[in-house]
């Protein structure tokens, strides 16, 4: 009898020597196996389902992403395209119309007023080309210049333009057509549609005179710099009749000029 269990006992081990090793993570797939398949085709088709489902959300999201990519790709060849057709239609140009001056005449003002026109592009600092910057040549005075688009009005300022000899000619020489802008009374030779008005300034209480503001805009009023504005110091009277007596044949040759008497005299 002791031999037969020895003989059972030799058998099974035998045998279970021909399976193959099974670790135990195998032994626990293969017990989650046999659970699935215990509880049946229905808790496998629940499960098919929810994984269909899974897939379905997972697709339906991809072409809303396809879908966004490719409007957001048409948005952007539209904005490009756009974009492209802008920088082609605007370009840097040589100026029309050259503020020369008087200094400290309210040359700053009077640019920064004619800014405010939609229909004016103009350049902030002073190139002081046509009296400092000559030799660097009409491509380097041309970079200087804004983009502006056809119909616009290119400007610059330089008051010291209207005291240096050469500036006439050299101006002439770039264009015979430039006009020249000193401040006298009324700029309002330029052929501008009427825009700016009263609701484009803003009186400033600090510094005594109005600012700038664009009325569709959010910004703050932009004022000119702390040297404009002082007051005028007070000059004697006889020092003032002197000035009018000297300048007055020059203001008739310029009455003449113009064909408008001021009435300075």
């Amino acid at each position: 009898m002791l031999s037969l269990w020895v003989y059972m006992i030799y058998c099974c081990v035998g045998y279970c020597s021909t399976v193959p090793n099974l670790t135990y993570g195998s032994i626990k797939r293969h017990a989650h196996d046999a659970e699935v398949d215990r509880q049946g085709s229905a808790s496998a088709g629940a499960s098919r389902d929810l994984l269909n489902n899974e897939n379905e959300g997972v697709d339906s999201r991809a072409e809303e992403w396809e879908e966004s990519r490719g409007e957001a790709t048409d948005n952007n060849n539209n904005n490009n395209a756009m974009s492209g057709f802008l920088n082609e239609s605007e370009s840097k140009r040589l100026p029309q119309a050259i503020i020369i001056g008087v200094k400290k005449g309210g040359t700053r003002a009077l640019l920064e007023f004619l800014r405010l026109h939609p229909d004016i592009r103009a350049v902030g600092a002073e190139p002081h080309f046509f009296d400092r910057n000559y030799d660097k040549g009409l491509d380097w005075y041309r970079e200087l210049m804004p983009k502006s688009s056809e119909g616009q009005l290119t400007m610059e300022k330089t008051p010291s333009y209207y005291v240096t000899k050469e500036v006439p000619a050299r101006i002439y020489t770039m264009s015979k057509d430039t006009k020249l802008i000193v401040v006298v009374r009324d700029p309002d030779f330029l052929g501008l549609r009427r825009v700016v008005t009263e609701k484009y300034f803003h009186f400033n209480p600090t510094k005594g005179f109005p600012c700038l503001k664009r009325p569709e805009g959010n910004s703050k009023p932009h004022c000119l710099g702390k040297t404009k504005g002082r007051t005028h110091p007070s000059i004697d009277p006889e020092v003032v009749q002197t000035l009018r007596d000297f300048y007055k044949p020059f203001n008739r040759k310029f009455y003449h000029m113009t064909g408008q008497d001021f009435g300075w005299d």
